[in-house]
């Protein structure tokens, strides 16, 4: 491994020495620009030389970089873009902000080419990026967002819905209910209409509900009549028992009547982690909320 990385700390000299090369008075008359693409193939052999050290991530980003420079001046943009995109995935464990800068320049030639699925698939990538790297989840929002955008304009609807469903899973762990009721009533809404997602409404509309209960209990159960109205087979769901039952425990002040629910479907149908830190908000607005009776 130490062989590839001293091969790529090479193979990066040569490539200067290449375009210093270029920049003389009868270069610039006579083949300039070939050694400005064998700078460039020099580049990109530096940074898989780099890759393959494996210690060497950072600095294949920064000779994709360089690769990605040199593509530009030759109005390469598609093949600049690609190595933008490379030097977004060398750099993500090692410095996962200049990751995002480079799937940024990418995505930047991408819409200027009228390539907007590529540029959501890279938007989502930077959401990912900062769900598990950065830990930022705001950002990730605006990404994902950003990606439904460029997918519905492109009519790549089920790409769209699932980038949805990531903003409105953010949306209410930040507490930004309202957003994540819209976007979960409407890909329910969707999914109602098509026989092969129509089950999965019922989670949708599962999950609106409960962030409906985070903002007012009252309102929720007008919510949950209007969806088992909407969706007939919701009214006849076991979430849709559970809604029914927290909704009266709620009402009543019974924190054990609510927990007690939950815990019984949990152990029929398992509740992920947004579910539980969501239900467990709403438990504690029980505890919280003075007994006027």
């Amino acid at each position: 491994m130490a062989d590839s990385e001293q091969k790529g700390i090479q193979l990066v000299a040569e490539a200067e020495k290449k375009l210093k090369s270029s920049q003389g008075f009868l270069s610039s008359l006579f083949g300039s620009s070939t050694k400005v693409e064998e700078a460039a193939d020099l580049y990109i052999r530096a940074a898989n030389a780099f890759k393959m050290a494996k210690s060497g991530q950072v600095a294949g980003g920064q000779a994709f970089v360089e690769a990605a420079k040199l593509q530009l001046k030759l109005q390469s943009k598609h093949q600049a873009a690609t190595h933008y995109v490379d030097a977004g995935n060398c750099y993500k464990k090692g410095d996962p902000n200049e990751a995002v800068n480079c799937l940024l320049k990418a995505i930047e030639i991408y819409t200027d080419m009228g390539r907007f699925t590529i540029a959501a698939k890279h938007h989502v990538t930077i959401a990912e990026i900062y769900e598990t790297e950065l830990v930022d989840l705001e950002k990730a929002v605006v990404n994902y967002e950003q990606a439904a955008d460029y997918y519905k304009g492109e009519e790549s609807n089920s790409s769209a819905n699932k980038c949805l469903l990531k903003v409105a899973q953010y949306a209410a762990q930040l507490e930004m209910y309202e957003k994540a009721i819209e976007i979960y009533e409407q890909v329910a809404t969707s999914a109602m209409e098509n026989t092969l997602l129509k089950y999965s409404a019922k989670d949708h509309f599962f999950r609106a509900a409960l962030c409906h209960m985070c903002v007012e209990v009252e309102n929720a159960e007008m919510v949950v009549t209007k969806y088992e109205e909407m969706f007939p087979q919701f009214a006849d769901s076991r979430e849709c028992k559970l809604l029914k039952t927290l909704l009266s425990a709620c009402e009543d002040q019974n924190v054990e009547a609510f927990t007690d629910a939950v815990k019984d479907f949990d152990s029929i149908s398992r509740l992920d982690q947004w579910m539980t830190t969501i239900l467990l908000r709403i438990k504690k607005n029980i505890s919280e909320e003075p007994d006027l009776r």
